[in-house]
């Protein structure tokens, strides 16, 4: 399941490789193009992620948000978060975005282009249409939650590896030449040789690694162990048997392999119904693989929404059993008209392919970056140790982002272009957020003096319960400052409850929730949440009534602030992003109902906030 992705790279990897190979030896050629791939291989998912990267956990969950919590220097204050480096981590979670729109649209595409294998008269526009009804499906469904598909991913790719395999180890086994490979002169001679198709070839030979990312963003579903198994007892040996398939057919074929178009991946099984069915098991893999990297998407944004980094969008719990499993509406939507339009515009796999590359050697460079923070912060390396080892892995990123810069024009501007508008959008929500909090939050009355209030002759206490919802652990919110001036009346029992979301991705049941009398019938609670939960106020009210402050659930009311954002202010934000922060704010999905509260119990206060 992890590796759905990266699975699916041979269905159009070899093309690519062969489609960039310069004018060599055929056998010399194919030789460096399999050297290239396993030590690809071999470098950056055995070694730099299985063997480094996955052990970077935080409290069992990896991703790129596990690095950004790590990452921070616990001295200081997390809440700004806007440093150079959060900034550029923040460019590696849009990035994924970008990979988020164009894995569906070139794995489901490639996966129908293999009907040509067996009927060479069928038109692209065929292959275009049967790719977006699939597409379309794909999207559709998700509203349903991964569930039922949920239960068939493990087996299917389990077959698809397997097939993989076999059908390569029988090629293999027709031309053990190719074994020639693991020697890793051949890749280098390859380029040395060829340095002017150096960045073409490296950029075909970098989709062989497309998908690593998900190994470590989906380490807290399975655990490190358990991914490393998959990866060496199944994943790393379908995908090495096929690619040296591939290379074997295409020696053996050499005529063939001289067409124009040539894909060698399809053709690995007899003509018929056998190659009928690897079509057919194709697309199956293809839509898992693509489902996989929808999820995931869901569960960076819902991450990035808990962190600060995202405004609140309306998030669906699929599955009452599973936390994880959810569905973002709006994101699904967008993802969806994305692909689609993709794979309309673009046509092809092969002009797909164009556009791939950037944004995963992108990502790639990005978690090289931030691991070396890791190391040096948190796990206390020396510089030496740390720079040698990241500079290493960075020194790889490098030259495969370089040489997929060629790829630009080509179309490889639209993962860059998506992933710097959703960075625009990050940091402008978590700046405003920031200025917000300082502006307003931080100046808040101090609990001495609200207490001097509730107590005061000129207040009437009045029966029943009001909770009041605080930006801060501290402090008195506006809205029951404002509701004093309006109402000149206070309820008898009043909490302050403020929601936090810690760098960590799950909260223990045990330290859910605190709770504090203040006196007067003044209580505070603060409730924890994981970037990876979403939070629930009327649970958390429930809590506090089984500790006997609350009598009736049902005779409470929740005060909220609604924030009316004005331009003209001395906010440390360019122009353009406070209006769009404006625009943003106003679109949110309202406090009160991403915090699960019936709107019949709901008291919102206007508070303009001058930016």
């Amino acid at each position: 399941m992890v590796f759905g992705d990266i699975g699916t790279s041979p269905l159009y990897t070899m093309r690519e490789c062969l489609a960039h190979l310069p004018p060599v030896d055929r056998e010399a050629g194919v030789l460096g193009i399999l050297s290239l791939m396993f030590w690809t291989l071999t470098f950056i998912v055995s070694f730099k992620y299985l063997r480094y990267v996955t052990k970077a956990d935080n409290r069992g969950e990896g991703g790129i948000f596990a690095l950004l919590a790590l990452s921070h220097d616990r001295k200081t204050d997390r809440s700004k978060g806007l440093g150079l480096t959060a900034i550029i981590i923040l460019l590696g979670a849009a990035l994924l975005y970008g990979d988020g729109v164009i894995t569906p649209a070139i794995t489901v595409l490639g996966a129908a282009e293999g009907f040509k294998s067996f009927n060479p008269n069928l038109s692209q526009n065929s292959c275009i249409i049967m790719a977006v009804v699939i597409l379309a499906g794909l999207f559709f469904i998700q509203r349903k939650g991964t569930r039922t598909i949920g239960s068939i991913f493990g087996p299917v790719m389990l077959v698809w590896f397997l097939t993989l395999g076999l059908l390569g180890g029988w090629h293999i086994w027709q031309n053990p030449t190719v074994l020639l490979a693991l020697n890793p002169s051949y890749g280098y001679h390859l380029l040395a040789d060829y340095p002017a198709s150096m960045g073409a070839l490296l950029g075909a030979i970098v989709l062989t690694v497309t998908g690593a990312e998900a190994l470590y963003a989906d380490m807290g579903h399975f655990s490190r162990r358990y991914i490393t198994w998959a990866w060496y007892g199944a994943a790393c040996p379908g995908l090495l048997l096929n690619y040296f398939g591939q290379g074997a057919y295409t020696l053996n074929h050499r005529a063939e392999a001289a067409t124009e178009g040539f894909n060698p991946f399809f053709v690995l099984a007899p003509a018929g119904p056998m190659q009928f069915g690897l079509v057919l098991l194709s697309i199956m893999a293809a839509v898992i693989a693509s489902q996989a990297l929808i999820s995931g998407t869901f569960s960076l944004t819902r991450q990035a929404i808990q962190l600060g980094y995202f405004p609140r969008l309306k998030i669906l719990h699929t599955n009452a059993e599973q936390e994880g499993q959810i569905y973002i509406p709006l994101i699904n939507w967008m993802l969806a008209i994305g692909s689609i339009w993709i794979v309309v515009g673009f046509k092809s796999s092969d002009a797909l392919a164009s556009a791939y590359g950037i944004a995963v050697t992108g990502t790639m460079a990005v978690t090289s970056l931030a691991f070396y923070h890791v190391t040096r912060r948190r796990w206390k390396w020396s510089w030496w140790t740390a720079g040698s080892l990241c500079g290493l892995f960075l020194v790889v990123d490098l030259t495969l982002l370089g040489a997929n810069a060629h790829k630009f024009e080509d179309g490889g501007w639209l993962p860059v272009c998506m992933a710097f508008a959703v960075l625009a959008v990050m940091h402008t929500w978590k700046s405003g957020r920031n200025e917000i909090q300082e502006k307003i939050y931080n100046g808040a009355v101090a609990e001495l003096e609200l207490s001097s209030i509730a107590k005061s002759k000129s207040i009437v206490r009045v029966p029943g319960t009001a909770v009041f919802m605080v930006g801060t652990p501290k402090g008195t919110p506006l809205a029951l400052l404002h509701h004093l001036k309006a109402n000149k009346c206070l309820q008898k029992t009043v909490v302050l409850l403020t929601i936090l979301t810690e760098e960590v991705p799950l909260i223990k049941d045990e330290d859910r929730m605190t709770l504090e009398y203040l006196g007067e019938g003044v209580w505070r609670a603060v409730g924890r949440y994981g970037y990876m939960e979403s939070p629930n106020v009327s649970r958390l009210v429930e809590r506090i009534q089984a500790q006997g402050v609350i009598t009736n659930l049902q005779g409470v009311t929740y005060y909220f602030n609604r924030e009316m954002i004005i331009a003209g202010g001395n906010a440390r934000m360019f122009e353009w992003q406070k209006s769009l922060y404006a625009f943003l704010s106003r679109n949110a999905r309202p406090v009160k109902d991403y915090y699960n509260i019936l709107p019949t119990q709901i008291i919102e206060i206007g508070l303009p906030v001058q930016l």
